[in-house]
């Protein structure tokens, strides 16, 4: 080819619309992927939050329900100290108990709801 030939090159008009059609198609949906993704990615992002302030949640209610029998147990041996005799030793005890298992079975049951409502929060669409 000559150089004349090569300087008057161009590209036909009705290609040229087609490529930049094409072009612009592709950025648009390009766009969509992106946008796309990135919805995806703040969504796992709050799932992650939501499952955190609900680790978060279980693990100070353990801690507090651990605090809590750890003193009722303290404040047991304490009055076992001052019993007087054998039959309030016995009386004590038999208190101590009957109220650890109370307790015990209201922190299970409030337990079992904070990691059922947390489970039902990680588990919940984002709208």
């Amino acid at each position: 080819m000559s150089d004349e030939v090569r300087d008057r090159f161009e590209i036909p008009k009705e290609m040229r619309s087609i490529a930049e059609a094409s072009v612009e198609q592709a950025r648009k949906t390009f766009e969509k992927f992106v946008g796309a993704a990135q919805t995806a990615a703040d969504s796992i992002e709050e799932r992650n939050a939501t499952v955190r302030a609900s680790a978060k949640d279980v693990s100070s209610k353990a801690m507090a329900y651990a605090e809590k029998n750890v003193q009722g147990s303290l404040d047991h041996a304490q009055s076992l100290l001052k019993a007087k005799d054998l039959p309030e030793v016995m009386r004590l005890h038999s208190e101590y108990v009957q109220a650890q298992m109370r307790a015990l079975a209201e922190q299970a049951s409030e337990m079992s709801q904070t990691v059922g409502k947390a489970a039902m929060d990680a588990a919940k669409p984002k709208v």
